[in-house]
């Protein structure tokens, strides 16, 4: 009877080991502009093209290891025309994940959310741009290959010196008032 007074289960070394799993990869939303087609495929030179990539991360409310990654990519395409600028086009996609993360530390938790997560969702993102351009009579823009980690870094160096710009401008402002 002694062997049953300890009716707690044990927690096994697998359900304490840190868990990564990719649930779910999907084109949240997409968007294509031609404001001045037909008129654009007259044009002779090509246009100035323009690639901004974003990243967003968010926990989901049904899980508390489930969190949501979009990689969001803009590509503008301008040129000039009787010597004023136009928008030949405007793509704008977010391609997003949802991921399972159980038992990561808390300090490397951002990492993964921020270089991880994005490199898996990136390729995707890349091909449903660029297919989106074919589709509607484009040539293709392929955006290059990403370093999440050298953005993650970066990033983490504005929030710290925005941070750090924060509190040197309240310690000021707190010496002004006294």
């Amino acid at each position: 009877m002694a062997e049953n007074a300890n009716t707690a289960p044990e927690a096994t070394a697998e359900d304490q080991a840190p868990q990564f799993a990719i649930q779910r990869i999907y084109l949240k939303d997409a968007s294509l502009e031609m404001p001045h087609a037909p008129d654009i495929f007259l044009l002779q030179e090509a246009p100035e093209i323009n690639i901004q990539v974003d990243v967003e991360q968010s926990r989901l409310h049904g899980g508390e290891d489930l969190f949501e990654v979009v990689v969001r990519g803009t590509v503008t395409a301008k040129s000039k025309v009787n010597g004023q600028e136009q928008t030949v086009f405007l793509v704008e996609c977010k391609q997003a994940g949802i991921f399972y993360i159980h038992n990561i530390p808390q300090e490397h938790l951002p990492m993964v959310l921020g270089i991880t997560c994005p490199a898996a969702v990136y390729p995707y993102l890349r091909s449903n741009i660029s297919d989106l351009l074919v589709r509607a009579g484009m040539p293709p823009v392929y955006l290059g290959e990403i370093d999440f980690q050298a953005m993650f870094a970066q990033r983490m160096q504005e929030e710290a010196e925005k941070a750090q710009q924060t509190h040197g401008n309240n310690a000021a402002g707190t010496d002004t008032a006294q």
